[in-house]
């Protein structure tokens, strides 16, 4: 039952929960991103056409907006695929058919696969931190990367009494929190590194591997099968070595992110904005390498094979973690700048796509329907405003007896209200 004074409270809901949503989705998702050409921007994977493409955040709104999806998070030099003739399905807000996207790369992501597990992924059920790799843009669980032990079920974890949600609006976050109950705290938390690099980029990168374990380099590893997993990220052949050695245990951070939490620090910008001056870096070719030397563990790792075999290597994937102010470090010698320079992203910070600002998410019910007013015909706007007045009057003329009366308005008597006012409309 609801009486005539919480109507007002009706109304200040709704337009808190307009307020949410305009903090929530505080863009405009008017323009797809195909004539912006390959960009790094979030990319969504639509379940729901079958097919392994991208849509881009405008799309995935717009165009499929009763699909199943998956968000991807960002992707580098990705072009939308929703215009194009590899999806059936039309795209509304780039009229034009283009031809397919032949320079955009699909990889396991865009088959609902993940980590160098293969694992799919359910956001529902998942209940470990899936951190993404810097390079290949893949992404990896804590488990998969030694931070943590692996979960025993993937069942989300259930809800203690204690943090059951108090409002609705909060059930997706309390959900998200809780799924990490229950788990040990990772061995290497949000806060200890800037980026992260698989192993298998790591390999691929010269340089990258050079300075794997060294100072700022973080690696984990351990030293046979029943060891524990350590961190590995100072080198004991520097001129001046940090108090820590590389068989110190380093002290474990208890804080937890959220699963599937992307830890972006990227620049953003849309179409609309000047392009940015950007510091290049250049090579030194005179200089010395300036490069630390080598971590002898971090090298027994990479060689592998290579070793003797009475040498036992210690134990790793080979994944590394570069703490913050990473792309100040590098040397830019002859020697270690051409793997760098291949890969633009690890000598400047990359600019991130978002669709601009909608101009409309701050405005109250009342102001967007103005604003949609304005936007009609004359004839039609004049139609419309006279047939808000009569439903106003109509439901005016419905409420005064209960006001009269005291009587309280139930969730009935309104819904009678507007079938009545249905019923007329069509009847006339």
């Amino acid at each position: 039952m609801t009486s005539l004074g919480s109507l007002t409270e009706f109304v200040a809901s709704q337009d808190e929960l307009v307020r949410e949503a305009a903090l929530t989705l505080p863009h405009e998702f008017s323009r797809c991103t195909y004539s912006l050409g390959p960009i790094r921007q979030a990319v969504y994977l639509c379940l729901t056409c079958q097919l392994p493409r991208g849509l881009c955040s405008s799309c995935s709104i717009a165009c499929h907006t009763d699909h199943e999806q998956i968000e991807l998070f960002p992707k580098r030099n990705f072009r939308c695929d929703c215009p194009t003739t590899a999806i059936p399905h039309g795209c509304t807000l780039h009229r034009s058919l283009e031809e397919g996207n032949r320079e955009n790369s699909y990889g396991q992501n865009f088959r609902g696969i993940f980590c160098r597990c293969g694992r799919p992924y359910d956001p529902k059920c998942e209940r470990e931190t899936m951190i993404q790799c810097l390079a290949c843009e893949d992404w990896f669980h804590e488990s998969c990367l030694h931070l943590r032990t692996r979960p025993s079920s993937r069942e989300p974890s259930p809800v203690p009494e204690a943090e059951t949600p108090d409002h609705g609006n909060d059930t997706e976050d309390n959900q998200s929190e809780a799924s990490s109950s229950g788990l040990p705290p990772p061995l290497v938390s949000a806060e200890d590194y800037d980026a992260f690099v698989c192993s298998s980029c790591v390999r691929s990168i010269n340089t990258l591997h050079r300075y794997a374990g060294t100072q700022g380099v973080i690696m984990v590893v351990r030293d046979t099968e029943d060891s524990p997993w350590r961190k590995l990220g100072c080198n004991p052949l520097c001129a001046d070595p940090p108090t820590n050695t590389e068989d110190d245990l380093l002290d474990i951070d208890d804080s937890l992110t959220a699963p599937g939490q992307k830890r972006s620090r990227s620049h953003s910008f849309h179409s609309e904005e000047p392009e940015r001056k950007k510091q290049h870096i250049s090579p030194e070719p005179s200089s010395p390498c300036l490069a630390p030397a080598p971590n002898p563990i971090a090298h027994a790792i990479f060689q592998g094979s290579q070793q003797p075999s009475d040498t036992k290597a210690p134990l790793s994937e080979g994944d590394v973690f570069l703490t913050e102010g990473w792309r100040e470090r590098w040397c830019c010698c002859s020697r270690c700048f051409p793997s760098l320079s291949d890969r633009p992203y690890l000598l400047e910070e990359e600019e991130t796509y978002e669709p601009p600002e909608d101009p409309d998410s701050a405005l109250s019910l009342e102001e967007l329907g103005m604003r949609a007013l304005e936007r009609l015909p004359r004839d039609r706007a004049i139609d419309g405003i006279r047939a808000f007045n009569d439903m106003r009057d109509d439901l005016l003329a419905y409420l005064r007896p209960f006001a009269q009366e005291g009587r309280i308005v139930g969730e009935a008597d309104v819904r009678q209200f507007f079938e009545t006012l249905h019923e007329s409309k069509h009847g006339s």
